[in-house]
């Protein structure tokens, strides 16, 4: 293969935006869209978020970094939520008379168990609900004449399973390794990224294409390409004990010829290669689902892919396949379809197993259905979100509220677990957490208009009253029973990052101006403001750096709270919470984002190394790295300016770094940060 050497073109833009996607992950995209249309809203929307912080200008009160000491296990603080609140109340089992997966089993509405659906026309009636519901808001409550039993004709496919049995596991990192993994949500458990290594290659996501790059001299090779047809769109790849998984979203046309008129199907594939030849990678199997691409987990040898299915809802009751998902060609059944909270749908997260060892077989396969959001996955359990930003025709819910579901992975076997419903809306998935069995959730409760004025609910909650945003804090048990809880914090504000570490956890809320405040909740039925600490600017995104360091990277603003100063980065003392300081500041001026605020795989830690870079981004983009240290703050190590706006990844192998941006790969020393080499792909 002839190398490309000792040039510096511009990366091309229009090869990665696409995977721009991360930052609009919860709105749901209609399998009928072109991915040119796709990539050109994505990229509209990276842009407004650039401008954004160019001239931040915001209109109330304060801003709060809360640091709450969460003692898992333990109840925080106990209290009514008040007849009219519908949060985050105890689990109740579902209400007798019917059976789990039997013939229409009844929900609770607010918390209980995960059922399963009783058939498909229990589905096909949900996805009409919602398809009246959204047309009733449409056209100010008029619906249409024409009714969904008018619609519906036939009947459902008959469908078996093809769960295969549990492999055994493809092998493990090493524990100890001389080379950066991606920084990962939860410890333990792998992600997928654009670009992996293994210490010895660098795999990256090129286009169309995955590149493998020879590391192990100090000059890189291009040791093989490895290209997908036209209509696949390559989303991440995985790579582990010389297994490489290709995550990637094909597109079919189904031209109606089942009767229904032609439309688009999306299908989420996992590839796997043996790559133990770098040079020559072999196939080994492909394992598909229904729907877009929305993330995947690597546990103990197993791959979990989670993808998102949007249900037709103009399709008539017989044209099964444009509203039930499919795994492996085949329709997924009723019985492993777990039904919403709330009695309507329209879209599904389907999850999909497979052992490295055997890549071409499902070991097993679920599907929620609703319109599932945000993912947090822990090293037992899927927490699948659903946020409601208002309240359908017949409840009584009057403020902002999520769903959580929770579905248990182990060993290749995926099975509902439990499903409440809280009040308030998640930030990201660090504002989830799960820690010895207990789930601790920080949301941003609105109060929603209703006919009688805003929320009135129990007197704790001040501020709903007022019609004013306010935060909660909950901690559930396994059955995702409600523990303890905190309400009514920081009013006014909303949460922009958040931090659980073991028996602490930090979030910080912005508006205006930053306070600091520590919560102590060593006594859970006593919890007590014990400090604060009032700083300009706010972090979007916290990293344990260490005992008793949280680093922080955000924004700064002027003292006014009117205009942002440019990215800062921040050192957090929590070694004693009652006296919370942050201890240093950078601060890049003219910068007005960074890739951190909401993708955490962008950021580059390695605290053992005292290391971490991220892309920051004003005019042009500027990738930095940071070293820190005690007495002497925080010192730029290395900075490389970058005309490129796509996404950018910092790694490390031995004692080189490298630097992927678009098609162009850096190398450097890891001492010193020197250039060593450089390729095009």
């Amino acid at each position: 293969m002839e190398e490309k050497r000792n040039q510096n073109p511009d990366a091309g833009y229009e090869e990665t935006a696409g995977r721009l996607r991360k930052m609009t992950e919860e709105i749901p995209v209609p399998p009928s869209l072109e991915p040119e249309a796709v990539e050109m809203m994505l990229r509209e929307r990276r842009k407004t978020r650039l401008k954004r912080y160019r001239r931040y200008s915001v209109g109330a009160a304060a801003a709060a970094c809360v640091c709450a000491a969460v003692i898992a296990g333990a109840v925080l603080i106990p209290g009514d939520s008040g007849d009219d609140m519908a949060g985050a109340e105890s689990a109740a089992a579902p209400e007798s008379g019917k059976d789990a997966g039997g013939e229409g089993a009844s929900r609770d509405s607010r918390a209980g168990a995960l059922v399963c659906a009783a058939d498909y026309d229990e589905i096909y009636g949900y996805i009409q609900a919602e398809a009246e519901e959204q047309q009733a808001r449409m056209y100010g409550g008029a619906i249409a004449e024409e009714s969904a039993s008018d619609m519906a004709a036939g009947s459902a496919a008959d469908t078996g399973s093809t769960s295969a049995g549990a492999s055994s596991e493809a092998g493990s990192i090493p524990a100890s390794r001389d080379y950066s993994d991606t920084n990962v949500r939860e410890e333990g458990v792998g992600e997928a990224d654009i670009v992996k290594t293994d210490g010895e290659n660098l795999y990256i996501v090129n286009g169309q294409n995955v590149e493998i790059i020879g590391i192990g001299t100090a000059e890189m090779q291009e040791l093989s390409e490895i290209q997908l047809p036209e209509e696949c769109y390559v989303n991440e790849i995985y790579a582990q004990a010389e297994r490489l998984v290709i995550l990637y979203t094909r597109q079919d046309y189904d031209d109606g010829e089942s009767g229904y008129d032609g439309y688009f199907r999306q299908y989420t594939c996992a590839e796997t290669y043996d790559v133990s030849d770098p040079g020559s990678p072999e196939k080994l199997g492909t394992v598909s689902q229904s729907g877009s691409y929305h993330t995947m987990r690597a546990k103990d040898g197993y791959i979990y892919v989670l993808s998102d299915f949007y249900a037709d809802t103009a399709a008539p009751r017989d044209a099964v396949g444009a509203y039930i998902p499919e795994v492996q060609g085949k329709a997924v059944e009723a019985a492993d379809i777990y039904m919403p909270q709330r009695q309507m749908g329209s879209s599904y997260t389907v999850i999909a197993a497979f052992s490295l060892e055997e890549p071409g077989e499902k070991t097993d396969s679920k599907a929620v259905f609703g319109a599932g959001g945000m993912c947090y996955v822990s090293g037992e359990n899927i927490y699948i979100t659903e946020a409601y930003y208002d309240a359908p025709k017949g409840e009584d819910a009057a403020v902002t509220q999520t769903s959580v579901r929770k579905v248990a992975y182990q060993d290749g076997t995926v099975e509902g677990a439990a499903q409440t419903k809280v009040d308030g809306t998640l930030n990201d998935s660090f504002s989830i957490d799960e820690y010895n069995g207990y789930l601790r959730l920080v949301t941003t409760v609105t109060p929603l208009n209703t006919e009688d004025g805003f929320f009135s609910g129990g007197a704790e909650d001040t501020s709903l009253r007022e019609g004013r945003d306010t935060n909660a804090l909950y901690v559930l048990d396994e059955d995702l029973e409600l523990t303890g809880e905190i309400r009514d914090l920081a009013p006014d504000e909303s949460v922009y990052s958040a931090r659980f570490m073991g028996d602490a956890g930090y979030f910080v809320t912005f508006e205006q101006i930053d306070p600091l405040f520590s919560v102590d909740l060593s006594d859970p039925a006593a919890p007590e403001i014990i400090g604060e600490l009032k700083i300009p600017g706010f972090s979007e995104y916290l990293h344990p750096y260490g005992d008793g360091k949280l680093l922080g990277i955000g924004m700064d603003v002027d003292e006014e709270g009117v205009t942002t100063e440019g990215v800062k980065v921040s050192m957090f003392d929590i070694s004693d919470p009652s006296d919370v300081e942050e201890q240093d500041t950078c601060i890049l001026e003219d910068m007005y984002g960074t890739d951190a605020g909401y993708d955490y795989r962008a950021v580059f830690v390695d605290v053992e190394k005292n290391l971490f870079g991220f892309l920051a981004y004003g005019d042009t983009g500027e990738y930095v790295v940071f070293t820190w240290e005690e007495g002497e703050g925080f010192r730029q190590v290395f900075a490389r300016e970058l005309n490129f706006y796509g996404n950018v990844r910092g790694l490390y192998a031995g004692e080189r770094f490298y630097l992927v941006s678009g098609n162009t790969v850096e190398s450097y020393t890891l001492d010193g940060f020197e250039k060593i080499d450089d390729i095009v792909l």
